[in-house]
């Protein structure tokens, strides 16, 4: 059975869009993705879209979902970003809480970064959970 993971963040239009937008690219079909915000805006972050483009990742079509506890039951691992207390808690499911700075209402300029550390933190992510061919 194939890994499933879930990002949260409060608004699912910045942060958790743009890590399951590289989950989704770099694991070719081999986990179930899953992104939710506890307060989820109308539409995605328009300059998370562009600075995904810029990655040849396309996350245009993909829209804000309210976070569930369903969700959360489902998944292997939940990847928190500043949600804090909004997310329930089960045992045997993998937490982690990343430090992110918020991408709204920032400029390209600074939303770059902050999509460079979530690619490297989904890559480590993705090398933790799928076993390495042999």
């Amino acid at each position: 059975m194939k890994p499933s993971v879930l990002f949260v963040c409060v608004h699912n239009a910045g942060r958790s869009q743009m890590a399951a937008g590289y989950l989704t690219a770099l694991a070719q079909g081999r986990v179930d993705v899953f992104s939710a915000g506890s307060e989820p805006k109308d539409q995605i972050n328009p300059v998370a879209i562009a600075a995904m483009a810029e990655e040849g990742i396309d996350i245009a079509g993909n829209v804000p979902k309210i976070l569930t506890t369903e969700a959360v039951r489902q998944s292997d691992v939940v990847i928190t970003m500043g949600c804090g207390d909004a997310c329930p808690i089960f045992p045997g499911k993998r937490y982690e809480d990343w430090l992110l700075d918020d991408p709204a209402g920032q400029g390209i300029e600074s939303v770059r970064p902050i999509r460079d550390e979530i690619k490297a933190r989904v890559e480590a992510l993705l090398a933790e959970i799928l076993p390495v061919k042999a």
